[in-house]
C-alpha cells in the first residue's frame, strides 16, 4: 500500500467541523492551500506534522463586521486579527470604505470616514478595483471580503450630503457600486446613522444599490437608528432587501439608550418573521458598549464616554470624558469641540440584550473592531475569545460548536465564501488550534491590547500565520469574492 505524503498533517486533534455537529477526534492534512483528507492518517507521513493532542482544531473565524480596510495595508501581519484566530474578515462596513476616490481627498476627512484614515492618505485609490489589486499584488495575513461604503460615495459625489442626493448624483452613485462590484466587491454598506447619509431618503438607498441583484451581492447596514426607532429602521432594512431582491446584513444589532432596554425580544421577534420571508442575517458584538466618532449628541445619551483617540487634545486618549471636563473646565458642547476629531466608547447597553442577540441561532459574529484608535475598545483583540470563553464556557450561552459555528460556517453561508468556515476534504486551510478549556480575552477595557489566551495556531490557506504566541510573519491571505 502507497503511504499517502502531504505539507501538513495535523495529528490527533479534537475536531469542531464548523456545522455546528459534535466534535470528533481526527487526523487533519493539507496539501497546498486546501484541506486534503480528516480521519484517521496514522500511516500518512508530511513535510511537516503539528503534534494536536489535548487541542482543539476549527475552521478559522469569520470577522462578519470589520473596518480593516487600512489595517491590510498598514499592517498587513494583522495581529489583532490572526492572534485571536481570524482567518477571514469582511471589510468597508458602516458605509465607510477606503475606495472609491477618484477626486481630491477631503481636507479635513469628513467623519466617519477618519475612522478608517484622519489623514487622507491612504484614500488614495481612485477605483475599487485599484485597492482590490493592491490588496492582491500586497497581501495581508488574512483574507478579505470587501464591501464598498455609500457613506465614501455620497462624499466623492455630493458637494452638500446634507440632503438628498438628485438623479444625476444617484446614477453616478451606482455607476461607482457597478464598478466595484465588478472588480470583486461582495456588496454596499451604508451607514445611515451618521451625518453624510442620514439624509439619504430610503428610495436613494434602493436606487444606488440596484446592481446588487444582478451581481447576487449584499446590503449590509449600519440602520438609521438603533435606539427609540429601532423597530422602524428593521422594517426600513427589510424593505430595502425585498425591493432589490438581495440578502440584507443587520450590522452590529443592538438596543441602545435605557428606555430601550429589554427591547431585544421584540427586535429578534421581527428579524425572525422577516426571515420566514427574504433572507435577512444580522451579527453582534459579544459588549454592552460600543465605540465610534465622538459626537455630542451620543455623549449626551451616555452615562460614561470614554475618549480612544483625539487629534484636538491627544492626551486624553484611553481618559474617559467627564474627567476631560473636570481637567479642562467648560461645558460637555465646548470640550467636546476641543477633543475633535476624536473616537469614542460609548456605555448605553444592557447586558441581558447583549446576551439575547449573541445566543440567537443565526447571530454572526463581528468585532466592529478599530484598529486605528490609540486607546481601541477591546473588542478589537478580543472579541472571539470572549465569544467562545466569557460567553460560551463561562456563561453556558451556547455550546462550543454552536459558538464556533456562528464565526466560522454560518458566516461564510451567510457572505458566500466558498469553501470556507469548514473542516472537510476540499475545503481552504483556514484553521485554529486551540485549548477549548482555556481560550480567553486577553484585552479588556483597562488594558485593550493584548493577544488571545489558548490559542496556539492558526492557519490560512494552508500557511502559519500565527505559531508560539506571535505573528509568523507570513502574508497567505486572498482578496474573497461573493
Amino acid at each position: 500500500m502507497t503511504t499517502r505524503h502531504f505539507d501538513v498533517l495535523i495529528r490527533g486533534a479534537q475536531v469542531v467541523d464548523g456545522t455546528g455537529s459534535p466534535a470528533f477526534d481526527a487526523d487533519v492534512a493539507i496539501v497546498g492551500d486546501r484541506i486534503a483528507a480528516v480521519g484517521d492518517l496514522a500511516e500518512a507521513t508530511a513535510d511537516r506534522i503539528i503534534d494536536a493532542r489535548g487541542l482543539t482544531l476549527t475552521p478559522g473565524f469569520i470577522d462578519a463586521h470589520t473596518h480593516d480596510d487600512r489595517l491590510m495595508l498598514s499592517d498587513p501581519e494583522m495581529t489583532p486579527k490572526v492572534s485571536q484566530g481570524v482567518t477571514t474578515i469582511v471589510g468597508g462596513n458602516c458605509g465607510i470604505s477606503l475606495a472609491p476616490m477618484p477626486g481630491a481627498v477631503p481636507n479635513p476627512m469628513t467623519p466617519p470616514l477618519d475612522l478608517l484614515d484622519d489623514t487622507g492618505r491612504w484614500f488614495k485609490f481612485a477605483t475599487f478595483a485599484d485597492y482590490l489589486n493592491r490588496l492582491r499584488a500586497e497581501p495581508a495575513a488574512t483574507n478579505c471580503a470587501m464591501l464598498v461604503g455609500h457613506t465614501t460615495l455620497r462624499v466623492i459625489t455630493m458637494a452638500d450630503v446634507k440632503r438628498a442626493a438628485t438623479s444625476d448624483e444617484i446614477a453616478a452613485m451606482r455607476r461607482h457600486v457597478e464598478e466595484a462590484l465588478a472588480a470583486g466587491a461582495i456588496g454596499v454598506s451604508t451607514g445611515l446613522a451618521y451625518p453624510p447619509a442620514i439624509s439619504a431618503p430610503t428610495q436613494e438607498v434602493i436606487d444606488v444599490c440596484r446592481p446588487l441583484a444582478e451581481h447576487g451581492a449584499l446590503y449590509c447596514t449600519h440602520m438609521r437608528d438603533e435606539g427609540d426607532r429601532v423597530a422602524d429602521s428593521l422594517e426600513e432594512t427589510f424593505l430595502i432587501g425585498r425591493e432589490l431582491g438581495v440578502a440584507v446584513v443587520i450590522s452590529h444589532h443592538k438596543v441602545i439608550g435605557e428606555k430601550n432596554y429589554g427591547r431585544s425580544v421584540e427586535t429578534l421577534d421581527l428579524i425572525r418573521k422577516a426571515m420566514q420571508h427574504q433572507r435577512v442575517c444580522l451579527d453582534c458584538y459579544p459588549y454592552a458598549a460600543s465605540s465610534t466618532i465622538l459626537a455630542l449628541h451620543l455623549a449626551r445619551t451616555c452615562k460614561r464616554v470614554t475618549i480612544t483617540w483625539s487629534r484636538g487634545m491627544p492626551q486624553y486618549a484611553g481618559a474617559d470624558l467627564a474627567e476631560v471636563m473636570a481637567r479642562e473646565g467648560g461645558t460637555m458642547e465646548e470640550v467636546v469641540a476641543r477633543l475633535l476629531p476624536a473616537g469614542a466608547i460609548y456605555y448605553r447597553m444592557d447586558e441581558p440584550d447583549v446576551r439575547r442577540i449573541l445566543a440567537f441561532d443565526d447571530t454572526m459574529i463581528g468585532s466592529d473592531g478599530l484598529p486605528h484608535d490609540e486607546k481601541p475598545h477591546p473588542r478589537l483583540w478580543a472579541t472571539f475569545p470572549r465569544v467562545l470563553g466569557h460567553y460560551g464556557r463561562g456563561l453556558g450561552l451556547f455550546t462550543f460548536e454552536r459558538a464556533i459555528h456562528k464565526m466560522t460556517g454560518l458566516t461564510a453561508r451567510n457572505f458566500g465564501l466558498t469553501d470556507r468556515g469548514e473542516i472537510r476534504e476540499g475545503a481552504f486551510a483556514d484553521l485554529v488550534l486551540l485549548n477549548r478549556d482555556t481560550v480567553a480575552e486577553g484585552a479588556d477595557y483597562a488594558h485593550p491590547i493584548g493577544p488571545a489566551i489558548g490559542i496556539d495556531t492558526v492557519l490560512v490557506n494552508g500557511r502559519a500565520v500565527w505559531m508560539d504566541g506571535a505573528v509568523t510573519g507570513e502574508r497567505p491571505g486572498l482578496v474573497l469574492s461573493h
